[in-house]
């Protein structure tokens, strides 16, 4: 594993779009790891919910979204880096070059990136987006989910870069090809 990139940005900010272009580009010297899917996992396995329903960008996991990140902050205040670990743990990282976190919410999970890997390894990347994008996207402004940590912990962060995404570009690649050119991957 050469670098670990790290994406971050609000709800519909489109970190999932810009992290699945990014994968197809650098093709089977990638892979994408999600911090959100052990806890979305432990979360369906302790309340017996459909997984696959919460693993998608549906409204099924809406409904379950509050209450999951009341549960996951109780678990990080007792081991900040669970679930980054076991995120990591899932992924055959030994056998590419990049790893795309693709939902960085926290100063927690960077730290334990930089500590577990070292910040040579470890870049971060801010996704942006206007509000009017976001809506046109289907975000909606949820009391205890858009004014939580798990939205607004790295609000104050520096990245080391950040990249406006409000194009309306359906392929997502001219924000790509920038990306690339930022990362300095060829």
């Amino acid at each position: 594993m050469k670098k670990i990139f790290l994406i971050s940005g609000k709800r519909k900010c489109g970190k999932d779009f810009i992290s699945e272009r990014l994968l197809n580009r650098l093709a089977d010297r990638a892979l994408i790891v999600r911090i959100s899917e052990p806890i979305k996992k432990e979360w369906a396995n302790k309340l017996q919910l459909d997984i696959q329903a919460m693993l998608s960008d549906g409204p099924y996991k809406e409904q379950y979204r509050r209450d999951m990140i009341v549960w996951s902050d109780e678990v990080r205040r007792r081991d900040y880096g669970f679930f980054c670990r076991a995120a990591m743990k899932q992924a055959p990282v030994d056998e590419v070059d990049y790893v795309i976190v693709s939902d960085v919410r926290r100063k927690n999970d960077i730290r334990w990136f930089r500590e577990t890997y070292g910040p040579q390894m470890v870049q971060t990347l801010r996704l942006t987006s206007l509000p009017e994008t976001r809506k046109a996207r289907g975000w909606q402004f949820t009391v205890g989910v858009d004014d939580e940590p798990s939205e607004c912990d790295l609000d104050d962060s520096s990245f080391d870069y950040v990249l406006a995404n409000d194009k309306d570009d359906q392929s997502g690649e001219q924000l790509i090809d920038q990306i690339m050119a930022m990362l300095q991957i060829s």
